[in-house]
């Protein structure tokens, strides 16, 4: 089925010359007279490359059918990384090349969205909003609790994030799995 590629929005998957994508981020561009482009940055569901696309905003590309399943992470070893079905405990291997951007997010048992196409899985998707501890900051300051001001800090999984000031060691927050910002202090 063709789709016009203003279509095309993050976690769509399409094919072009052959080869199938799934979009990672979409933007519509127009500048001056011409006609509009629509940038996307894909990711090749072969090999796991990440492109930039662009096309005219009239342009269609072919549609494919892929199906997601709710997997459960087991672990890495060497350049794959395990997952299994929690009901029927079939377990899945999906190369790092796919995996890259989301594996600082993985841990143990963690629920994903495991993308599959014709049976082969190919990439995962997170939960929009992971919580994490904060294992290293600077110190808090007492009464910087409505300031815009950031300070960096390093949490359990290795990710370092800018928090707001009243953030301390220890503490739980939740981060957006898509921008890897902070999202808010978990109570």
């Amino acid at each position: 089925m063709m789709i016009s590629v203003t279509e095309l929005r993050a976690g769509k998957t399409f094919e072009v010359d052959g080869e199938p994508f799934v979009v990672l981020k979409y933007e519509h561009i127009k500048m001056g007279r011409g006609s509009a482009n629509i940038r996307v940055r894909v990711r090749n569901l072969r090999n796991g490359a990440i492109l930039e696309k662009t096309f005219i905003s009239g342009a269609k590309v072919a549609e494919i059918l892929t199906t997601k399943r709710k997997l459960q992470y087991l672990y890495q070893n060497g350049g794959n990384f395990y997952f299994m079905d929690p009901k029927t405990f079939e377990q899945f291997e999906i190369s790092s090349d796919f995996v890259s951007e989301e594996a600082p997010f993985l841990r143990e048992e963690t629920l994903v969205d495991v993308l599959f196409w014709d049976d082969k899985p190919l990439g995962i998707e997170l939960p929009p909003k992971m919580e994490f501890t904060v294992e290293e900051t600077g110190p808090g300051v007492r009464g910087d609790s409505a300031t815009n001001i950031f300070k960096e800090a390093v949490l359990d999984n290795g990710l370092k994030v800018k928090v707001p000031l009243f953030i301390n060691k220890g503490e739980k927050v939740l981060v957006d799995t898509r921008t890897r910002e902070y999202v808010e202090r978990v109570k």
